[in-house]
């Protein structure tokens, strides 16, 4: 190979590696712009999505919005604000009071066993129900399902006595009450899917359209206070013409004895 051929090989070869490195350079180029507007869009992407949640921060909570709306009373209730809730005769003069939490496992098992005995004898004359619900296990556990549950219970009870009955026995009942650390009650089409179980509540858009539109959220949030400024401080708490009924954790025979005995004649 001459001299001159060799100068002209590696002239060449300069070249097509000057070339080369000329693309490489572009090719960098374009990688560091695509990165940095990446970066970019994940800045501005992350600034959006705190800027969201602060914003949906800042907004009135689900209850915190039900509590400013209009009362609505369920049907078949007394009371100013609808909450004294009887089941039997009004004017019976024997009252037994029930306060009950709806996510309470004791509750729960206290209307297992003893609830359609309890129920009976309102039926019978012997005396009057009345409930005072709370919604503290909503606080203590995390969650709203007390207080859905019980909106529920005022749809139910707009529609009638029975169907509030019916209902509140089936949401106790060892089928459907969830453990008190799960929020199953927080849902409303779970709530509704469980009252077609009730023949008044099948169907009934009444009552569906009442548990999806918070109808008586506002009433329940109104009861749940009036069990705060009752004095009760557990559940559940059963009392007969004021006086404390032991239900916990006792068989049916025996709470009905306990009543029998407290009558008054």
């Amino acid at each position: 190979m001459s001299t001159r051929n060799s100068k002209a090989s590696k002239a060449a070869a300069r070249e097509r590696l000057r070339l080369q490195r000329e693309k490489e350079a572009k090719r960098a180029k374009v990688r560091r712009q695509v990165f940095v507007g990446v970066g970019i869009v994940v800045v501005l992407a992350v600034a959006g999505g705190v800027a969201v949640a602060v914003n949906q921060a800042n907004k009135p909570g689900y209850w915190s919005a039900a509590a400013k709306k209009t009362l609505v009373k369920p049907a078949n209730t007394d009371g100013t604000d609808g909450t004294t809730l009887t089941i039997g005769d009004k004017n019976n003069k024997n009252t037994l009071h029930e306060f009950e939490d709806m996510r309470c496992p004791i509750c729960a098992a206290y209307e297992q066993e003893a609830g359609a005995a309890v129920l009976q004898g309102a039926k019978d004359g012997k005396y009057k129900i009345q409930y005072t619900f709370g919604t503290f296990l909503d606080a203590g556990q995390g969650g709203s399902g007390s207080k859905k549950a019980l909106s529920a219970l005022g749809a139910a009870l707009n529609v009638s006595v029975d169907a509030f009955e019916q209902y509140h026995t089936l949401l106790y009942s060892k089928a459907v009450h969830p453990d008190e650390k799960k929020d199953e009650f927080n849902n409303a089409d779970h709530l509704i899917e469980l009252a077609q179980k009730i023949p008044a509540l099948k169907n009934n858009a009444k009552f569906s359209d009442a548990v999806k539109n918070g109808t008586f959220d506002k009433w329940a949030l109104t009861m749940s206070k009036s069990f705060d400024s009752s004095g009760v401080d557990s559940t559940p708490t059963v009392k007969l013409n004021n006086k404390d009924i032991q239900v916990a954790g006792i068989p049916s025979a025996q709470v009905m004895s306990s009543i029998e005995a407290g009558l008054t004649k």
